[in-house]
């Protein structure tokens, strides 16, 4: 990598560890909040899904300014919303009904600032890093720093420490992030001014494209220009990568929100004394679950530079529908079983990731590409939002083995989409 290759990759190692540091730190204090304000899953479900949607729903706002105003500055922006939204829920008061309200409202501040970072990020390696597949790999793998390391420091720090200082704690390396950002200076369209890439392993450019994409000819400007742009994405092979996003998203939020408080009704996982101390182990093995993605997102990354996404979609797809099946029955046979299927999902959920994240890449126009990965993340982190909420709703009401089951559904619909509708266009 180049000079201004590394730096884009610092950066949005950074900006992406930060975001999931705050994302996946978040079902570990939802099992701290059902006990606080005494309330059930469904609507802790609700409250979070809540915040979850902004996450998503904001992409798409976010992606037309990273095209327009670049990215750089709304990475700063997000990580000072963020940091922002964790200080809020420090001074949560302890009224069940005001606490869980001003709960939500800190999510909803959280949800949009995160929301900003994606279309940003990958916009920023699509466009300005040349060795675009070994950067999606690195900011995968930092991203999966932040999901599995945030979560295990949130663990640690409520051994001792209240929940509200926790989350004031949790402020600090937004602010950090802020200044070390502000230090970095980057050519953001340095991969587009040479050719862009955007073809891929055929070599083409984006000028090659029947709709003409070059790097910044496409950019975003106005409503009319919006509404041509998302006409044009959902033209072609786009439509069928954003139902891959969204059945991602639904399984990957479903599976992930209740995985703490599912995880401890397992005699295996039964809070245990050491040292007169309590310890929780069914939060420990969802961190660790969460670490094991950091392989997954670095293989994932890798693997897009030697086959085309629409197979690693599938494989990832498949093999997660089959672990979704087994989870249950592995847990209920005991530790190691369980630490196998529980590993593997942790790879492939999270091996996924770059595989869609490069499709997005070959299929659209670079100076769409900030409108394009908003829609991305708009479908993974916004209509999958709804993951958590149905999750919380089959928990209430239904049962574990049902919500696995719904799970594995989703997995095999979105390999369906992979295979018949991705296919032809990606050479699988």
């Amino acid at each position: 990598m180049n000079r201004n290759d590394r730096a884009i990759v610092g950066l949005v190692m950074l900006g992406h560890a930060t975001v999931h540091t705050y994302e996946l730190s978040i079902p570990v204090l939802v099992t701290v909040w059902l006990t606080e304000f005494g309330t059930t899953e469904a609507a802790i479900g609700a409250v979070v899904t809540v915040g979850y949607a902004l996450f998503g729903l904001g992409a798409v706002p976010a992606g037309v300014l990273a095209d327009r105003l670049g990215s750089h500055r709304l990475i700063v922006a997000c990580l000072v919303g963020m940091g922002a939204a964790f200080a809020l829920l420090g001074l949560t008061p302890s009224s069940p009904t005001l606490g869980l309200a001003v709960v939500g409202l800190a999510l909803v501040l959280w949800g949009a600032a995160a929301s900003i970072y994606h279309p940003s990020g990958l916009s920023l390696i699509s466009t300005g890093v040349d060795e675009r597949g070994t950067a999606f790999a690195y900011h995968g793998m930092a991203g999966n720093v932040g999901i599995a390391f945030g979560p295990l420091a949130t663990l640690l720090l409520l051994e001792v420490l209240p929940w509200r200082t926790v989350t004031l704690l949790l402020a600090v390396p937004a602010a950090v992030g802020v200044a070390l950002a502000l230090r970095v200076d980057v050519d953001e369209t340095a991969a587009a001014e040479m050719g862009d890439g955007t073809a891929s392993r055929s070599d083409g450019d984006a000028e090659s494209r029947s709709d003409g994409g070059t790097a910044k000819t496409d950019a975003v400007d106005s409503v009319p220009e919006f509404v041509r742009g998302t006409r044009a994405l959902f033209a072609g092979p786009f439509v069928a990568i954003f139902a891959i996003v969204i059945l991602s998203g639904l399984f990957y939020r479903g599976f992930l929100t209740f995985l703490p408080d599912i995880l401890g009704g397992f005699a295996a996982f039964e809070p245990i004394e050491v040292a007169g101390t309590r310890f929780a182990p069914d939060r420990y093995v969802y961190v660790a679950i969460l670490t094991v993605g950091i392989a997954g997102q670095y293989v994932g990354g890798k693997v897009t530079d030697r086959a085309p996404p629409a197979v690693g979609i599938a494989v990832a797809m498949t093999s997660m529908a089959v672990l979704a099946v087994a989870f249950l029955p592995a847990a209920n046979a005991g530790l190691a079983a369980f630490l196998v299927v529980g590993a593997l999902l942790g790879f492939f959920l999270f091996f996924v990731q770059p595989q869609y994240q490069a499709a997005v890449a070959e299929a659209t126009p670079s100076g769409r590409r900030g409108l394009s990965y908003g829609f991305t993340y708009l479908g993974v982190f916004g209509v999958g939002a709804l993951g958590g909420g149905i999750a919380g709703a089959i928990l209430t009401w239904g049962s574990s083995w049902l919500l696995f089951a719904a799970l594995a559904g989703v997995a095999v619909t979105a390999a369906l989409v992979a295979v018949v509708a991705l296919g032809t266009d990606f050479g699988a």
